[in-house]
């Protein structure tokens, strides 16, 4: 601990010590008129006026316990179980931040193997990592991982232009330099046959959404056995939730699964922090970013919990590194373990099939409304785009007035679908807020 002179001799001293007489010496490198500015603070104020203030900030938030929400893209309003944020702020999950010492570290190992455990069940895949920062991530490090199993020899990236936008600009960021090439993203009404298509022997990646961004479910199955044929690694972005009720993309062929865990137990948080999901095949695990618990025993023969693998440059040569991500993201995937552990099999069934008829009994209700129309041809989960008789924008301000938070513009990200709305519906939605939507988009087409 560094020692703090108490005394005006103390700090003479110490100021004699290191060859200065007074402490603005210290600051002689740095340029006079920037050494001491004169800065327009406000007056001070009592602890008491401080948490006032504080508080009229915080009401300024719109969220969703005093406002209905149908805004997902991404990030969606479910019920947390009490449950989950008393075991995460427990001191010694909340303070923890890499478990490097296993033999003091047990708890802390214990959870990211549950997590990864849960995961890989309900993905239907052999391991999972734990984890990444968020959904986009997640799928960027699948591409450098599909780079690194191909040993760079392929340069072709299959991207579908259904995955989410903010999604597909993280991998081009990540191509950046990478000699690689983008198709796929630019068609929309681009089904899996026409990726399929589009599959050749320079191919590295193939990548879907299930569900896709504005919601429908395909069956990827003959994608999958295109892109194994040519020797592509298949990767499927997920919505996990989805997955308590739709098939799992193991059965679709996937060489590697990734989405964004915020739907298990991690409230909307103004934006995050998330959880990356990242899991793939036992014989890709050696190209796989993030870490991995593992369970043994020792030497008395009792349970016990490592750090596997570790394939980041912090941990291992940098030649050798897969990626240089360095974070677990260990609380929210203690999180989602908790929350999927409440929930089991058949509860998560249950909340998926919420939204599913929660979702549908809104757009039927949409579509019938005099200009208005529902966008999506076939099946979808908890999301759905409905054309829209005036800007988005507009109608959202009218909902806003309502109390609502509406729908995400489609039109922002794809040009074709301008006065489109995303709605998302999840359990958390009440039959009286969806009859209410309706109500006031109906008057918002009037106005």
């Amino acid at each position: 601990m560094a020692y703090i002179p108490h005394t005006e001799n103390e700090r003479r001293e110490m100021l004699a010590t290191i060859g200065v007489k007074k402490v603005e010496d210290l600051y002689a490198c740095v340029p006079e008129h920037l050494r001491f500015p004169d800065l327009d603070l406000p007056d001070p104020i009592s602890e008491m006026e401080a948490m006032q203030e504080m508080q009229e900030l915080a009401e300024a938030n719109l969220e969703t316990r005093h406002f209905a929400c149908f805004l997902g893209a991404g990030a969606y309003n479910h019920f947390v179980p009490s449950a989950v944020d008393h075991v995460i702020r427990r001191s010694e999950f909340y303070t923890a931040y890499t478990p490097y010492q296993p033999e003091i570290s047990q708890g802390t190992l214990q959870a990211i193997f549950e997590y990864q455990s849960l995961i890989s069940n309900l993905t239907g895949m052999d391991v999972s990592n734990a984890s990444h920062y968020d959904g986009a991530t997640a799928l960027a490090e699948a591409v450098i991982m599909a780079l690194a199993h191909h040993r760079q020899k392929r340069s072709k990236i299959i991207l579908s232009a259904a995955i989410h936008p903010q999604y597909r600009q993280v991998v081009r960021t990540y191509m950046q330099g990478m000699g690689t090439v983008i198709v796929g993203d630019d068609d929309l009404e681009a089904g899996p046959k026409d990726l399929a298509a589009m599959i050749d022997d320079d191919t590295l990646l193939v990548a879907v959404q299930y569900p896709d961004f504005l919601g429908r479910i395909e069956d990827f199955s003959a994608l999958g056995k295109a892109a194994e044929a040519a020797g592509a690694l298949f990767c499927m972005v997920v919505n996990p939730l989805a997955l308590g009720m739709l098939k799992p993309p193991s059965e679709f062929g996937a060489d590697v699964v990734v989405g964004e865990g915020q739907p298990l137990g991690i409230p909307l948080s103004f934006g995050g922090p998330y959880l990356g999901i990242f899991t793939t095949r036992d014989k890709y695990v050696r190209k796989m970013a993030g870490r991995l618990s593992g369970e043994t025993t020792d030497v008395r023969g009792q349970r016990g919990y490592v750090l596997t693998l570790t394939p980041r440059e912090q941990h291992i040569r940098r030649a050798r590194a897969t990626s240089n991500i360095c974070t677990n993201q260990g609380l929210m995937a203690l999180a989602a373990a908790v929350y999927l552990s409440l929930m089991g099999k058949e509860g998560l069934r249950r909340v998926a099939e919420l939204c599913y008829h929660k979702a549908h009994y809104a757009a039927e209700k949409i579509n019938a409304l005099d200009g208005y129309k529902l966008w999506n041809k076939g099946a979808f989960f908890h999301e759905f785009a409905i054309a829209c008789p005036r800007p988005v924008a507009e109608i959202n301000d009218r909902l806003l007035d309502a109390g609502i938070l509406g729908g995400y513009d489609l039109g922002s990200d794809y040009p074709e679908l301008k006065d489109h709305m995303l709605i998302a519906v999840t359990e958390a939605n009440s039959k009286h807020e969806i009859d209410d939507l309706v109500a006031f988009l109906e008057e918002a087409a009037n106005d």
